[in-house]
């Protein structure tokens, strides 16, 4: 049973992160690959922002998240916004740079050493039973609850609201979008906001339950299989995708060895590419567009 617990807890913790990824995909077609340090840096603000307001941890966690959807409009306003019409592997490289100079300047700033946010703001995280003798942290149950509420958001977001009618058609065919009377920049600019809150609420809940280092980034490279599994422009693939990730990595923790869990997802994404390149709910037709 214990077994189940972690799966579930680490389904939840690469959906989050996965779906920042599809969204910037689904929209823009671009792949963020700084997604990871853009994670870490949400939780260094709350770090920052917990010594700020030691007396108060829930406006520094409130702050920590207001503060990674400013994150994302600001990147595409000043960074990101210049790529639009460019080659999409240009917007890429654009991303992996932007990911160096990110985790150069978290280093520098913070230095390498890890912290533990959760005795800074003061807070427990007591383990609570789920049933046949496991049992799980705290915030790792928060993370499956906010997980969970981020996706029923998202897709009632995506199939019930205007703005969400928008964005979708701008992923499907953005010059028809366009000539529609929909702006462009500003639906880009919040799939980024969204995908850097989903993002940054990842890394605050993986700080306050695990403590933060800058190997952080690791964790959202490891989610990256599940999306592109899953497929890159369906949050549904994103859950798969991030379910079948977990179990096999907590199988290979349990049943192999706890040394080749950093490798079992790229495994599995391998074997993926090899079969279903577009992933098990990615549109095939615009990869083979592209």
């Amino acid at each position: 049973m214990q077994i189940a617990a972690n799966i579930v807890v680490l389904v939840a913790i690469y959906a989050l992160i996965s779906c920042g990824y599809v969204l910037i995909y689904r929209v823009s077609r671009v792949l963020n690959l700084a997604h990871g340090e853009l994670m870490m840096l949400a939780a260094y603000l709350l770090l920052a922002l917990g010594t700020l307001f030691g007396g108060s941890p829930f406006t520094a966690l409130l702050g920590a998240v207001v503060l990674s959807l400013a994150l994302g409009l600001v990147l595409y306003v000043v960074l990101m916004r210049r790529m639009t019409g460019e080659l999409v592997i240009s917007a890429v490289l654009v991303t992996i740079a932007l990911g160096i100079f990110l985790r150069g300047l978290i280093v520098l700033v913070w230095t390498g050493r890890g912290y533990h946010p959760i005795d800074q703001l003061l807070w427990r995280n007591p383990p609570i039973a789920v049933g046949g003798g496991a049992a799980i942290s705290t915030i790792a149950m928060i993370t499956i609850v906010i997980a969970i509420a981020t996706y029923a958001a998202l897709f009632v977001f995506f199939q019930f609201t205007r703005w969400g009618v928008r964005m979708r058609a701008v992923g499907e065919n953005p010059l028809l979008a366009a000539q529609r009377g929909i702006k462009l920049h500003t639906t880009y600019a919040l799939a980024w906001a969204m995908a850097t809150l989903t993002g940054g609420s990842a890394g605050i809940l993986l700080a306050l339950d695990s403590g933060l280092d800058t190997s952080m980034a690791i964790v959202s490279l490891k989610a990256f299989p599940a999306a592109l599994v899953g497929g890159l422009d369906s949050l549904r693939g994103a859950i798969v995708g991030s379910l079948i990730i977990a179990t096999a990595e907590v199988l290979a923790i349990q049943y192999v060895d706890p040394l080749v869990s950093d490798v079992i997802p790229f495994l599995v994404l391998i074997a993926m590419l090899m079969v279903r390149p577009w992933g098990l709910f990615g549109t095939k037709e615009e990869i083979e567009r592209e």
